[in-house]
């Protein structure tokens, strides 16, 4: 079956659309706070698809929504969406506070072991210090693993979901005619943030990695990583609730 010109123009608008959501400021300062946690950069990319599930969670339940009732549902939408942003600025706080909570915790810490001979350190947040990690895979850098669901990176994509730039991606909905094509839309939507977002999260993970082999650099990256996020949900937060403009996006 060949599409029409309006439906494969849909199509292309949501994927172009999702690649363009995940790199939000809010969505990449939320990831680097758990892009570490594996000391593999690679794992990033099942990090960043179970977060680009997560987000197209919601955005498929309210856009069926949308694309059966129109403007009514999205009226309803665009009055709560601040209370919405205002949620996401308060998980940037959880998710900054809890990286220094881990540091100080000694959560997130250097795991000295050696490999065909050659002594090197690793970044751990999934066990005790001083005990072995669970899974020595997360030790190869260049090995991404088997696939697996990070439900924190779910669920921090669930609560970004119908927040940022999502609106704009929302109020195109109505003005597609098909409902099939309007499904196809959304679901492009949801496939291009979770490619976005697993390349981002693989980035954002190779300084965790490197920072793992260099005693202390590892605990740099993660305060630098968990202050952004303080920062930027304190700031959102105050932009919502007393009107200022600290936050640039």
């Amino acid at each position: 079956m060949v599409l029409d010109s309006g439906v494969l123009a849909a199509l292309s608008v949501g994927f172009l659309l999702g690649l363009k959501h995940a790199t939000d400021a809010d969505h990449v300062v939320a990831v680097s706070t758990i892009a570490g946690e594996y000391g593999n950069a690679w794992r990033g990319i099942w990090v960043g698809v179970s977060w680009g599930l997560g987000h197209t969670t919601p955005l498929l339940a309210v856009g069926l929504l949308i694309l059966l009732l129109k403007e009514a549902v999205l009226e309803r939408y665009e009055a709560i969406a601040p209370v919405l942003e205002f949620g996401v600025g308060v998980m940037l706080v959880v998710l900054g506070a809890q990286v220094f909570f881990n540091l100080r915790r000694g959560r997130l810490h250097v795991h000295a072991h050696e490999h065909s001979g050659t002594d090197h350190v690793h970044i751990h947040t999934t066990h005790r210090a001083g005990a072995e990690p669970r899974e020595a895979s997360g030790h190869v850098f260049f090995r991404p693993g088997p696939p697996m669901f990070r439900l924190k990176s779910y669920l921090i994509g669930a609560v970004h979901g119908l927040a940022g730039s999502a609106a704009v991606m929302l109020v195109l909905l109505p003005q597609i005619g098909s409902v099939w094509a309007g499904i196809g839309y959304l679901v492009v939507f949801g496939i291009g943030t979770m490619i976005s977002m697993a390349m981002i999260t693989v980035m954002l993970g190779v300084p965790f990695a490197v920072g793992g082999r260099f005693r202390g650099l590892d605990r740099v990256v993660a305060r630098v990583a968990g202050a952004a996020s303080l920062l930027f949900g304190f700031g959102l937060m105050a932009d919502l609730a007393l009107g200022t403009a600290l936050m640039p996006f």
